[in-house]
Protein backbone atom coordinates (compact mmCIF):
# COMPACT_ATOMS: atom_id res chain seq x y z
CA UNK A 1 0.00 0.00 0.00
CA UNK A 2 1.36 3.64 -0.95
CA UNK A 3 0.61 7.19 -0.55
CA UNK A 4 -0.41 7.47 -4.26
CA UNK A 5 -2.68 4.40 -4.13
CA UNK A 6 -4.53 5.96 -0.91
CA UNK A 7 -4.86 9.30 -2.75
CA UNK A 8 -6.75 7.21 -5.46
CA UNK A 9 -8.98 4.83 -3.12
CA UNK A 10 -12.66 5.50 -3.93
CA UNK A 11 -13.86 4.95 -0.15
CA UNK A 12 -11.00 7.45 1.20
CA UNK A 13 -12.22 9.88 -1.26
CA UNK A 14 -15.51 9.58 -0.57
CA UNK A 15 -14.85 9.86 3.28
CA UNK A 16 -13.26 13.08 2.73
CA UNK A 17 -15.98 14.55 0.53
CA UNK A 18 -18.65 13.83 2.78
CA UNK A 19 -16.69 15.15 5.94
CA UNK A 20 -16.15 18.37 3.79
CA UNK A 21 -19.37 18.50 2.92
CA UNK A 22 -20.98 18.40 6.49
CA UNK A 23 -18.19 20.76 8.10
CA UNK A 24 -19.48 23.53 5.27
CA UNK A 25 -23.11 22.98 6.40
CA UNK A 26 -21.35 23.40 10.58
CA UNK A 27 -19.66 26.68 8.81
CA UNK A 28 -15.91 25.08 9.03
CA UNK A 29 -13.46 26.06 6.64
CA UNK A 30 -12.04 24.04 3.82
CA UNK A 31 -11.08 20.20 5.09
CA UNK A 32 -10.90 18.79 1.47
CA UNK A 33 -8.47 16.38 -0.39
CA UNK A 34 -6.58 19.71 -1.04
CA UNK A 35 -5.87 20.12 2.80
CA UNK A 36 -5.12 16.69 2.96
CA UNK A 37 -2.81 16.08 0.71
CA UNK A 38 -1.01 19.36 1.55
CA UNK A 39 -0.46 17.84 5.20
CA UNK A 40 0.68 14.76 3.81
CA UNK A 41 3.12 16.55 1.82
CA UNK A 42 4.29 18.24 4.17
CA UNK A 43 4.41 15.83 6.76
CA UNK A 44 7.01 13.99 4.84
CA UNK A 45 8.84 16.90 4.50
CA UNK A 46 9.36 17.76 7.88
CA UNK A 47 10.34 13.93 8.26
CA UNK A 48 12.90 14.27 5.63
CA UNK A 49 14.28 17.46 6.94
CA UNK A 50 14.82 15.56 10.49
CA UNK A 51 16.41 12.30 8.27
CA UNK A 52 13.60 10.14 9.22
CA UNK A 53 13.66 7.05 6.51
CA UNK A 54 11.42 6.97 3.03
CA UNK A 55 9.49 4.54 5.10
CA UNK A 56 8.54 6.63 7.87
CA UNK A 57 7.65 9.75 5.05
CA UNK A 58 5.48 7.46 3.58
CA UNK A 59 3.79 6.49 6.77
CA UNK A 60 3.17 9.97 7.59
CA UNK A 61 1.75 10.57 3.91
CA UNK A 62 -1.00 8.29 4.27
CA UNK A 63 -1.66 9.12 7.71
CA UNK A 64 -1.91 12.89 6.64
CA UNK A 65 -3.94 12.07 3.72
CA UNK A 66 -6.67 9.94 5.90
CA UNK A 67 -6.55 12.33 8.86
CA UNK A 68 -9.38 13.85 8.38
CA UNK A 69 -12.00 11.13 7.03
CA UNK A 70 -13.59 11.21 10.38
CA UNK A 71 -15.75 14.10 9.58
CA UNK A 72 -17.54 11.82 7.31
CA UNK A 73 -19.50 9.96 10.68
CA UNK A 74 -18.99 13.69 13.50
CA UNK A 75 -16.97 16.45 13.71
CA UNK A 76 -16.67 15.74 17.13
CA UNK A 77 -14.29 13.01 18.20
CA UNK A 78 -13.37 12.77 14.48
CA UNK A 79 -9.74 12.59 15.23
CA UNK A 80 -10.80 8.50 16.74
CA UNK A 81 -13.52 8.05 14.17
CA UNK A 82 -10.58 8.14 11.67
CA UNK A 83 -8.18 6.57 13.12
CA UNK A 84 -11.37 3.74 13.26
CA UNK A 85 -12.73 3.99 9.62
CA UNK A 86 -8.46 4.01 8.97
CA UNK A 87 -7.95 0.67 10.32
CA UNK A 88 -11.09 -1.02 8.34
CA UNK A 89 -9.54 0.09 5.00
CA UNK A 90 -5.98 -0.56 5.82
CA UNK A 91 -6.46 -4.17 6.78
CA UNK A 92 -7.24 -5.08 3.23
CA UNK A 93 -4.12 -4.00 2.38
CA UNK A 94 -0.77 -5.60 2.14
CA UNK A 95 0.41 -3.04 4.62
CA UNK A 96 2.03 -4.76 8.05
CA UNK A 97 0.43 -4.15 11.30
CA UNK A 98 3.21 -2.73 12.67
CA UNK A 99 2.68 0.38 10.03
CA UNK A 100 -1.14 -0.05 10.22
CA UNK A 101 -1.03 0.83 13.91
CA UNK A 102 1.47 3.71 13.26
CA UNK A 103 -0.67 5.45 10.98
CA UNK A 104 -3.74 5.14 13.04
CA UNK A 105 -1.98 6.07 16.19
CA UNK A 106 -1.26 9.45 14.12
CA UNK A 107 -4.90 9.69 12.99
CA UNK A 108 -6.52 9.24 16.45
CA UNK A 109 -3.89 11.91 18.13
CA UNK A 110 -4.10 14.46 15.77
CA UNK A 111 -6.74 16.87 17.37
CA UNK A 112 -5.68 19.14 20.02
CA UNK A 113 -9.15 18.58 22.03
CA UNK A 114 -7.64 14.86 23.03
CA UNK A 115 -4.24 14.13 21.39
CA UNK A 116 -1.12 14.77 21.34
CA UNK A 117 2.18 13.82 19.50
CA UNK A 118 3.42 10.09 20.41
CA UNK A 119 5.66 9.60 18.17
CA UNK A 120 7.41 10.86 14.59
CA UNK A 121 4.96 10.10 12.54
CA UNK A 122 2.17 11.70 14.53
CA UNK A 123 4.49 14.72 15.35
CA UNK A 124 4.89 15.29 11.94
CA UNK A 125 1.46 14.60 11.17
CA UNK A 126 0.24 16.92 14.24
CA UNK A 127 2.52 20.24 12.59
CA UNK A 128 1.69 19.81 9.43
CA UNK A 129 -2.29 19.91 9.50
CA UNK A 130 -2.01 22.93 12.77
CA UNK A 131 0.40 25.02 10.61
CA UNK A 132 -2.66 24.92 7.38
CA UNK A 133 -3.86 28.47 8.28
CA UNK A 134 -4.60 30.20 4.53
CA UNK A 135 -7.23 32.58 3.15
CA UNK A 136 -8.13 29.71 0.46
CA UNK A 137 -9.14 27.63 3.29
CA UNK A 138 -12.50 30.14 3.70
CA UNK A 139 -15.31 28.95 1.90
CA UNK A 140 -16.94 31.15 -1.01
CA UNK A 141 -19.45 33.30 1.19
CA UNK A 142 -20.07 37.13 2.07
CA UNK A 143 -17.57 38.43 4.35
CA UNK A 144 -20.68 39.67 6.57
CA UNK A 145 -21.53 35.64 7.32
CA UNK A 146 -17.74 35.33 8.42
CA UNK A 147 -17.45 33.75 11.33
CA UNK A 148 -13.99 33.89 13.75
CA UNK A 149 -13.05 30.91 12.16
CA UNK A 150 -13.45 32.37 8.47
CA UNK A 151 -11.97 35.51 9.40
CA UNK A 152 -8.89 34.30 11.31
CA UNK A 153 -7.91 32.60 8.46
CA UNK A 154 -8.89 34.97 5.75
CA UNK A 155 -6.74 37.33 7.87
CA UNK A 156 -3.45 35.55 7.01
CA UNK A 157 -1.84 37.02 4.01
CA UNK A 158 1.06 34.58 4.02
CA UNK A 159 1.89 31.60 5.97
CA UNK A 160 5.59 30.38 5.51
CA UNK A 161 6.80 27.12 7.49
CA UNK A 162 10.63 27.07 7.65
CA UNK A 163 12.63 24.67 9.87
CA UNK A 164 16.27 25.35 10.61
CA UNK A 165 18.58 22.35 11.01
CA UNK A 166 21.68 24.44 12.12
CA UNK A 167 19.40 25.69 14.95
CA UNK A 168 16.59 22.88 15.09
CA UNK A 169 13.59 25.42 14.87
CA UNK A 170 10.62 25.09 13.25
CA UNK A 171 8.92 28.44 12.38
CA UNK A 172 5.80 29.10 11.09
CA UNK A 173 6.07 32.62 9.71
CA UNK A 174 2.62 34.52 9.97
CA UNK A 175 1.86 37.83 7.95
CA UNK A 176 -2.06 38.90 9.66
CA UNK A 177 -4.17 41.46 7.82
CA UNK A 178 -5.02 43.15 11.26
CA UNK A 179 -8.14 45.18 9.79
CA UNK A 180 -9.46 42.05 9.74
CA UNK A 181 -9.06 40.09 12.51
CA UNK A 182 -7.12 41.00 15.77
CA UNK A 183 -3.83 39.61 17.43
CA UNK A 184 -6.41 38.44 20.27
CA UNK A 185 -8.78 36.34 18.03
CA UNK A 186 -6.27 34.77 16.40
CA UNK A 187 -4.55 33.49 19.33
CA UNK A 188 -8.17 32.82 20.80
CA UNK A 189 -8.58 30.33 18.10
CA UNK A 190 -5.05 28.80 18.04
CA UNK A 191 -3.46 29.42 20.51
CA UNK A 192 -3.91 25.81 21.56
CA UNK A 193 -3.10 24.59 17.85
CA UNK A 194 0.36 26.12 18.15
CA UNK A 195 1.32 24.58 21.51
CA UNK A 196 0.51 21.33 20.47
CA UNK A 197 2.72 21.63 17.39
CA UNK A 198 5.39 22.78 20.32
CA UNK A 199 4.84 19.32 22.31
CA UNK A 200 5.03 17.60 18.58
CA UNK A 201 8.64 19.45 18.00
CA UNK A 202 9.95 18.68 21.25
CA UNK A 203 9.43 15.17 19.90
CA UNK A 204 11.37 15.55 17.27
CA UNK A 205 14.05 17.20 19.30
CA UNK A 206 13.16 20.66 17.90
CA UNK A 207 12.15 23.91 19.14
CA UNK A 208 8.43 25.38 17.44
CA UNK A 209 8.60 29.09 17.00
CA UNK A 210 5.83 31.19 15.55
CA UNK A 211 5.95 34.51 14.40
CA UNK A 212 3.25 36.81 13.36
CA UNK A 213 3.97 40.40 11.04
CA UNK A 214 7.68 39.99 12.23
CA UNK A 215 7.06 39.61 16.02
CA UNK A 216 8.41 36.75 17.73
CA UNK A 217 4.92 35.67 19.49
CA UNK A 218 5.73 31.93 20.87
Amino acid sequence: MTYKEIKNNEEVKELLRKGNEALGVLGFTDHSEAHCALVAERAAYILKKFGYSEKEQELAKIAGFMHDIGNAVNRKNHAEYGALLANEILKNTDLPIKDRVQIISAIGNHDESTGGAKDVISAALIIADKTDVRRNRVRVKEKSAFDIHDRVNYAVTEAKLKINMDKRVISLNLQIDESICTMYEYFDIFLGRMMMCRGAAELLGAKFKLTANGSKVL
